[in-house]
């Protein structure tokens, strides 16, 4: 679901860029509002556990893969406005320092996966669990809300790829960006993430979900972290099993590189050919010469530790020169 750059055209970056900006902005200040200290470590980890779960692909029909994300998640436990910046820190994380996703395309996949995503997640979340009153009603609305705010997220980036070859041709009709019409990449993207993605994606909103409320209760009841380190514990099993994640073989669709869309093509458009290039330091999780899974592995460290590094200094800026009131938290929670 991570659209790589040129893929979309400018323009249409330009656009989610734009319509982004305002959604940051209303989530930076809504953050510095309701974030208290006691919450703040709770978004790093928040943060940390979408870019971790994006990492564990799974095969998908068609011999494409995919993955869940856990905005859905972030949200119904830090609320939707902290989920756009929590999921936003880990796509900038993923583009920047893994070439996974593009950086002109950020603004688009940060509209998909943390904006339009946690929103509708949140909300089918609220209104499920009020209809279902039973004990297992938080469960099943977790689920419903994970899983068809996926497929939500999944459409629209089907339809974003879409619309680009019925707008952006060259002199000759060929498509400059991503080739195919929404005649295909709606189903496309829509059939394996109705029947296999969006299914995992619920049932990992669930049991996290009731995972949290089992070790710490009051993340969900009180908005707040007593107990951190089963929480942090999460963290490490999910780092420790991220080389299970390049089991699953296959490319997701829509994340070709230049050769692969050459060999399905048997050309490159030219807005791919020719278009931005960005060469991350550690590109699709590999280092030089490493095994592939010691570079999974050692990728998922960096990538949390990149994470909780930039939460932590959002933290210091948000509650500066109130140090001594910081130090007194981390005493509480460690």
């Amino acid at each position: 679901m991570h659209i790589p750059d040129n893929y979309l055209s400018p323009s249409t970056c330009a656009t989610l860029g734009a319509a982004m900006i305002p959604i940051w902005r209303k989530a930076t200040i809504n953050i510095k509002k309701e974030m208290s200290r006691q919450k703040m470590p709770l978004l790093g980890i928040c943060a940390a556990f979408s870019f971790l779960i994006m990492m564990f692909n799974i095969p998908l029909p068609g011999g494409t893969t995919g993955h869940a994300v856990g905005a859905t998640l972030v949200a119904i436990l830090l609320g939707p406005f902290s989920a756009t910046i929590a999921v936003t820190i880990a796509l900038a994380v993923q583009a920047l320092f893994f070439g996974d996703g593009g950086i002109l395309s950020l603004a688009a996949n940060s509209f998909n996966m943390a904006f339009a995503m946690p929103f509708v997640g949140y909300y089918i979340f609220r209104f499920v669990k009020d209809k279902v009153s039973n004990n297992k009603g938080e469960y099943i609305a977790a689920f419903i809300a994970g899983y068809v705010s996926l497929n939500l997220a999944a459409l629209l980036t089907a339809i974003q790829l879409g619309i680009q070859p019925i707008l952006f041709k060259d002199g000759s009709g060929l498509p400059l960006y991503s080739p195919y019409g929404l005649d295909i990449s709606i189903p496309a993207m829509m059939i394996p993430h109705l029947l296999v993605a969006g299914v995992l994606e619920g049932l990992v909103t669930a049991a996290v979900y009731g995972y949290v409320k089992k070790v710490s209760p009051e993340v969900i009841y009180e908005g707040t972290i007593k107990k951190i380190k089963p929480i942090y514990g999460l963290i490490m099993s999910l780092i420790v099993l991220s080389p299970l994640g390049i089991l699953a073989t296959g490319v997701a669709w829509g994340e070709w590189g230049s050769e692969e869309i050459k060999e399905l093509l048997g050309f490159i458009p030219k807005g791919i050919e020719n278009g931005f290039h960005f060469n991350a330091l550690m590109p699709d999780y590999t280092i030089l010469d490493i095994q592939e899974f010691i570079a999974y592995f050692i990728s998922a460290v960096v990538g949390v530790v990149l994470i909780l590094s930039i939460t932590r200094l959002m933290s210091i800026r948000r509650f500066k020169g109130k140090n001594k009131d910081l130090g007194d938290l981390n005493k509480d929670i460690m």
